[in-house]
């Protein structure tokens, strides 16, 4: 349907979650239609954004500072670490207000058949965390979907051996669902309700 430039901006779009062919080309076709300079002041912040935001050194989190807010608020109990998969999953905790505590995002979850192992979710980077900072408990805050749950099995075994306390949310969340789709109402209980990855 379109072509050159305007086709381009159709697939970048379609690149974004959530947005299908005909949402991208709405899209396209709205930017292009509105006042050149609130198109460019658009891409300007695009832009801007993307350049300013890196990984925190500590805890890998998108943040504009390095270290980010979160490991720079000394208030915050430092022995105390929620395990996420991504940045928003940070934002959508701290909307709760349940959890003070530190985090860690692992960026992934474990997937043998995508190729997806300890190192690409960033663990020699969270073991250290954990060994030097002194954790006393991790919060496993992971999606329970086949590759959250066998994420958990695997940090759970692992940090057991460090004679570290492992829980995660309460399974108040759904299998299969996703924490960016989870109520605050629902997270925060699912946080108040955690509990120990160990059975007894």
């Amino acid at each position: 349907m379109f072509s050159g430039l305007l086709s381009d901006l159709v697939q970048n779009l379609k690149k974004l979650p959530g947005i299908g062919s005909k949402s991208a080309q709405r899209l396209a076709m709205h930017i292009i239609n509105i006042e050149k300079e609130k198109a460019l002041e658009l891409a300007d912040s695009i832009r801007e954004t993307v350049e300013s935001y890196t990984n925190c050194s500590i805890c890998n989190m998108l943040s504009e500072t390095d270290p980010c807010r979160f490991c720079s608020d000394r208030s915050r109990h430092q022995n105390l670490l929620c395990i996420v998969e991504n940045t928003q999953d940070v934002y959508l905790i701290e909307n709760t207000n349940e959890f003070k505590g530190r985090y860690f995002v692992l960026n992934d979850l474990l997937s043998p058949i995508d190729g997806i192992g300890p190192d690409e979710i960033n663990y020699p980077r969270l073991l250290e965390l954990v060994k030097s900072d002194s954790i006393d408990e991790v919060v496993l805050a992971l999606n329970p979907s086949a590759e959250g749950e066998s994420t958990i099995s695997f940090l759970a075994s692992q940090f057991e051996k460090l004679k570290v306390k492992v829980t995660r949310l309460s399974t108040g969340l759904p299998f299969g669902g996703d924490i960016e789709y989870t109520s605050s109402l629902t997270l925060g209980n699912a946080f108040k309700r955690r509990y120990s990855v160990k059975e007894k």
